[in-house]
């Protein structure tokens, strides 16, 4: 078992992203970034990842469709949405499809490793709890 999360972080907005997976690596994190739902249910099947952070809004599909798809390949992975565009029936549907939290952007980075510790704590649990 590992004690490192594996973060998959997917942003259409490609410098945001490399920026983001910089600072989480330079704290310690396993960080994998993708541009877009679809590669990153393509990555689930793949390889394993504890906590995704996830735009809402990305060319394609959404953040909230690539939810409910993520859930369907692995209900146990912890995912944290971060957007830009602030919407009160976004979080109830996000929270509704299981998802962990929902950050607003800009979110600081202590905030956001916080949330990512917590998701992957609750990970282990659920697994520990299924076995």
């Amino acid at each position: 078992m590992t004690t490192t999360p594996r973060v998959l972080v997917v942003d259409d907005e490609e410098r945001f992203r490399l920026t983001l997976a910089k600072l989480l690596t330079v704290r310690g994190l396993e960080v994998t970034t993708l541009g877009s739902g679809q590669e990153a249910l393509e990555a689930l099947r793949q390889a394993p990842f504890d906590v995704i952070v996830l735009d809402v809004r990305m060319p394609g599909m959404n953040g909230i469709e690539t939810l409910a798809e993520i859930k369907k390949i692995n209900p146990l992975i912890e995912v944290i949405i971060l957007t830009g565009h602030a919407s009160v029936d976004a979080a109830v549907d996000i929270m509704k499809l299981g998802g962990y939290d929902y950050l607003l952007k800009p979110c600081s980075l202590e905030e956001l490793t916080d949330k990512i510790d917590a998701a992957f704590e609750r990970k282990l649990t659920r697994e520990k709890r299924a076995q």
